[in-house]
């Protein structure tokens, strides 16, 4: 902690609680990954020069919301909540417009990120660890299979293909987003690890949320604990947030990108890919097989709210 001592206790202790949110993010990634059993869906086929065959200190590191999903998990995961009585039709309408931003927008934006944090923390205190993770799986099925983003699952499964490890880094919950990753073949997730005592969830975080720069702290740690050559490894996001987790490796890709992030990408002449509009890649060097299935998909944007009958 010595290169801490410059900063102000007031700087130093968001830091330390960054340092705190990625550590304790990439030791629950490892821990699961080295648990879960090997699902990896199918080849596609695509004959690529990147990423290298056969480099293990290479991997690549994801974003979730925005990057390889539609929408933010955690609206979809209070949707999900919601249809099994956790919490009452208010809380559902905020989530809906929480949701309905997020899609218009197509960024993230903190004060709407941490009500919704905030919401979930509160919806989850209480309930065991086991109990979410079983109901995530169910949610994955409803809400977020159909919103998988197909070019950015095809530059996912050519790191497996090459033989590399490719994780999931979002704020989301860590327990959604290992979900997540397994279900789509991945090695394991980084994400917001939520206090736990006795397999209880105590409405609390450990560190902070995997957001901006916690997620290049995670992805450090666990380039230490794996022996990875970052300079080797490649990161994919769609938000300006990512910057520092883009920074850290040799192959950043802005996928998706806001604009601050398009325009930071393009003057570092970063490879750029839009699912939205099937633009082309700014650079080359993106597997072909990206382009398969870009398209939107869906309607712009609020959650139908149902109206109940007595």
């Amino acid at each position: 902690m010595a290169a801490l001592r410059w900063l102000t206790p007031r700087r130093r202790s968001a830091t330390a609680r960054s340092v705190l949110a990625g550590e304790a993010s990439a030791e629950a990634a490892r821990k699961s990954a080295q648990s879960a059993q090997d699902t990896s869906a199918p080849a596609t086929g695509a004959e690529v020069e990147f990423p290298v065959h056969g480099d293990d200190r290479a991997a690549a590191f994801f974003d979730l919301d925005n990057t390889v999903m539609q929408g933010a998990a955690i609206f979809h995961f209070g949707r999900g909540l919601y249809k099994r009585k956790f919490f009452e039709t208010r809380d559902l309408a905020r989530f809906a417009w929480q949701q309905a931003y997020f899609r218009l927008a197509g960024l993230e934006d903190p004060e709407h990120m941490q009500d919704a944090r905030d919401s979930a923390l509160s919806i989850v205190k209480g309930h065991r660890v086991s109990e979410l993770k079983s109901i995530g799986e169910e949610i994955y099925d409803e809400y977020m299979a159909e919103r998988i983003w197909p070019g950015t699952r095809a530059l996912a499964q050519a790191h497996l293909d090459a033989g590399q490890k490719v994780w999931l880094v979002t704020a989301a919950p860590v327990e959604i987003a290992q979900v997540i990753a397994r279900r789509l073949g991945l090695t394991g997730a980084l994400g917001t690890v939520a206090e736990s005592v006795g397999g209880v969830y105590t409405g609390k975080l450990v560190g902070e949320p995997l957001h901006g720069p916690a997620k290049a702290e995670a992805v450090r740690a666990l380039a230490t604990a794996e022996c990875l050559d970052l300079t080797r490894c490649a990161a994919y996001s769609d938000s300006h947030n990512d910057i520092p987790m883009l920074s850290l490796v040799g192959h950043p890709y802005a996928i998706n990108p806001d604009s601050k992030l398009r325009k930071h990408a393009r003057e570092l002449e970063w490879r750029l890919r839009d699912y939205r509009t099937g633009r082309k890649a700014a650079k080359v060097g993106i597997p072909a097989a990206a382009g398969v299935g870009a398209v939107a998909g869906g309607t712009a944007a609020a959650i139908a709210l149902h109206r109940r009958r007595r």
